[in-house]
């Protein structure tokens, strides 16, 4: 992964570039700004935006990501999000575990990508930002088409109805749902609207009474579950949001769950592909994240032969020759002289707000990064491909902010790297010398 030029750094807002630099302090991917740290990504950049665009004139997409660990994934996916955003899509991420987000049960992968649900104006989860503005639009379409006040409601209803009968083909309750909501909105029943906005999010044991009014019964099930994305991309579009995009991120934890739950997972994305191809979800871009091994080996993709079809993607050429169109995306990591090139974009984006920007420039040359990187790629058993977040977190918060605190500070004389297996992730800790402390002088 390649940087973005140091002269972008004085056009950053101090607000974007403390959000980058405190999340990279912390260990970890900013949730934006990332478009400041890659240009590496821009032979992705004009496929991904045609696919983007052809969501939001009603197609779908299905992508897959795949990259060993420290490839950057992360970065990816949130980078995509913000080329989305921008689109004003909603943005939804999703991290699949055997525990809390179990892929073979589509009704909590719903649950979940509505609380992690996220607009340009709203932070997750903004699902009832966004059935509230979808009345708003229909009140507003109701009174264009010349309704007063007295018949606003009946015609709120017809225009409800109208919208989802497609919907409501699959799932009915959605629709009945919405309807509840806005009757205790009427009613100036707070309590009883959370909680059936709280069903309608897929949110399980919603109080009885609530249900009752708003006739609706029991919780949302699997086979339900893809009518009611379905009725979300539809009141999403509605309220102004031309799509959606869902990332279900880290999908090789499938490999290590119960074979008969690894089956059914895998089943159950070879159906969202599928739904996704027949064009039952307009407005929405599904992307998967995963390694190699998932792809390629036998607990993984190939397991279902139907779903290895689907996803199919020659990587036996030069990378330089990937196709950015294919299902599959291949990320090929970094090496050391990316890693240096990131340093040296993070420098410089401290040091356009630092107290000292030329000691830090200084001190925090191209040369003692170069040595930096180095080290904590030895620290990780030589493998730089996986070093990147550990290396940010030691530069910006070991290095960089002592450089701008103390004047007398000075990196090669006063800091040894220190790498703690405590600090470190499971995978880091796997690629590390040992379990022990590793000191490392530069």
């Amino acid at each position: 992964m390649n940087t973005a030029p140091p002269s972008r750094s004085a056009q950053v807002s101090a607000v974007r570039r403390r959000t980058v630099i405190d999340a990279l302090r912390r260990g970890a991917v900013p949730e934006s700004g990332l478009d400041l740290l890659a240009t590496g990504l821009d032979r992705f950049e004009s496929a991904l935006d045609a696919e983007l665009d052809a969501v939001a004139s009603g197609g779908s997409v299905f992508k897959a990501v795949r990259g060993e660990y420290g490839s950057g994934k992360t970065f990816f996916t949130r980078w995509l999000g913000e080329r989305a955003k921008r689109r004003n899509f909603a943005v939804s991420e999703i991290q699949i575990s055997e525990t809390e987000t179990p892929l073979h049960r589509l009704e909590t992968v719903y649950r979940r990508l509505t609380e992690r649900l996220a607009t340009t104006s709203f932070p997750p989860s903004a699902l009832r930002s966004v059935v509230d503005a979808w009345f708003y639009a229909l009140e507003e379409d109701a009174l264009a088409a010349g309704a007063d006040e007295d018949e606003l409601p009946a015609e709120v209803e017809k225009l409800l109805v109208a919208r989802l009968t497609e919907v409501s083909r699959h799932a009915p309750s959605f629709a009945t749902a919405l309807r509840g909501y806005r009757s205790a909105l009427a009613a100036e029943d707070e309590a009883t609207a959370a909680a059936v906005l709280a069903w309608l999010g897929g949110q399980p044991h919603v109080a009885a009474a609530a249900r009752r009014f708003a006739g609706v019964r029991g919780d949302l099930d699997h086979f339900g579950a893809l009518g009611f994305v379905q009725g979300l991309l539809t009141v999403l579009h509605d309220s102004g949001h031309p799509g959606l995009l869902i990332v279900l991120d880290e999908v090789e934890t499938l490999q290590r769950v119960r074979a008969d739950a690894r089956d059914k997972a895998l089943n159950a994305l070879r159906q969202l592909i599928d739904e996704v191809h027949s064009g039952r979800f307009p407005g929405l871009y599904l992307l998967i994240t995963g390694t190699p091994a998932f792809y390629d080996g036998e607990q993984g993709v190939k397991r279902l032969p139907p779903l290895a079809q689907r996803m199919a993607t020659d990587f036996t050429t030069d990378p330089r020759f990937d196709n950015p169109r294919a299902v599959q995306l291949r990320l090929p990591g970094f090496t050391r002289e990316s890693l240096v090139n990131l340093g040296v974009t993070v420098r410089d984006l401290y040091a356009t707000s630092a107290d000292a920007p030329e000691r830090i420039k200084d001190l925090a040359s191209d040369a003692y990064i170069a040595d930096l990187a180095q080290a904590v790629g030895g620290a990780l058993g030589g493998k730089v491909g996986v070093a990147p977040r550990l290396f940010l977190k030691k530069f910006v918060g070991d290095v960089l902010d002592r450089i701008d605190q103390f004047e007398d500070f000075d990196p090669r004389q006063h800091y040894s790297l220190t790498v703690q297996s405590s600090e470190l992730t499971e995978t880091e800790l796997n690629f590390a010398a040992s379990a022990n402390d590793v000191h490392l002088d530069l």
